[in-house]
């Protein structure tokens, strides 16, 4: 029996694959999109049974290639780009591509897992698992909450768990392909190699200079819950991954130089004060559009039994930060 991850070779499905690979499992099927040939990298340290690209995949998948040899879909396979303007290939790409892959697996009877996101909340301030939280700000954002809502229908009548993970802000190793799309602990960190400093936006949306808040996430925790459901097939439903905790662009800048710099640890006004820090005009192409605070409400999922912490930032950063520091050594 395999186990499928789509997106294997992007940022959350590489590290999937290793973890996988560190319990034992070497009979993992990877599927992905390598027409952005950089990201083969994520895959190169992982032991696979079998490399499909995606549209042959579907293709397999309808032809009944894999009757009853899968033992589960891990779905991690989308277009995250939030600014993509081809709202034809975002729904095609990330909405019916995963309509195709949860019902296959309804018939088959096999659990599925997949990505969702917390771009679903839009603009809002509360971050509940619930319809009346959900209000897209992009193609990406609605692409997801769309799924998130056929789930919706699905779950009452499932004959094989469905588990959705909407993440919130994550950052950790094998994201190095994103370009723009990268963490911004991952740019902050290249952009002090680089230049000696670290970029945040001005204040906007009523928040200070850097003071916008997210949900920074460490990828390894987000693999951790991954793996739980996988190991506890009996629990279905929509979750919210993230710490629970809202911390700050400043508490993110502040992380990365408190980690490269030798000597005591210095607040974000003391970084800004070395010129360690600048603020940058806020983009006109993000009004509207940009989410300026998020906060994980973690009741659901710990309802469901998941009770593993969350690493904060001063920690999952810092240990980032090393990662990255190591690999240029």
């Amino acid at each position: 029996m395999y186990i499928v991850v789509t997106g294997a070779a992007g940022f959350i499905g590489s590290n999937l694959v290793r973890a996988l690979n560190a319990r034992g499992e070497r009979d993992i099927i990877a599927v992905d999109n390598l027409a952005r040939a950089a990201k083969v990298s994520n895959l190169a340290d992982c032991d696979i049974a079998d490399y499909l690209d995606k549209d042959e995949f579907i293709d397999r998948l309808g032809n009944g290639d894999f009757a009853y040899d899968l033992s589960a879909i891990l779905h991690q396979g989308a277009c995250s780009d939030t600014m993509e303007s081809d709202g034809r290939y975002m729904m095609r790409n990330n909405y019916r591509y995963s309509v195709s892959l949860v019902d296959y697996c309804q018939e088959q009877s096999i659990p599925f897992l997949y990505a969702s996101s917390a771009s679903v909340y839009g603009a809002g301030t509360a971050f509940r698992e619930e319809r009346a939280c959900e209000s897209p700000l992009n193609a990406y954002a609605y692409s997801k909450a769309l799924f998130d809502q056929y789930v919706r229908r699905l779950l009452p009548e499932a004959t094989a768990q469905i588990a959705g993970f909407r993440y919130f802000n994550v950052y950790g190793p094998r994201e190095q392909h994103k370009g723009r799309g990268s963490s911004v602990a991952w740019h902050f960190f290249h952009q002090f190699r680089a230049d000696g400093m670290v970029r945040l936006f001005e204040g906007s949306g009523g928040y200070g200079d850097g003071e916008q808040r997210r949900d920074f996430v460490h990828v390894g925790d987000i693999v951790r819950a991954n793996l739980h459901f996988l190991n506890h097939p009996e629990a279905s439903g929509i979750f919210n991954l993230g710490t629970g905790r809202a911390q700050s662009f400043n508490d993110v800048a502040v992380a990365v130089l408190n980690t490269l710099h030798e000597g005591p640890p210095r607040t974000a006004a003391d970084w800004v004060s070395a010129g360690r820090i600048e603020y940058i005009p806020f983009p006109a192409a993000l009004a509207g559009k940009y989410q300026s605070y998020t906060q994980a409400d973690l009741t659901l999922l710990r309802r469901a039994g998941y009770d593993a912490p969350f690493a904060p930032v001063e920690q999952g950063v810092a240990d980032y930060v090393r990662t990255l520091a190591g690999k240029e050594a």
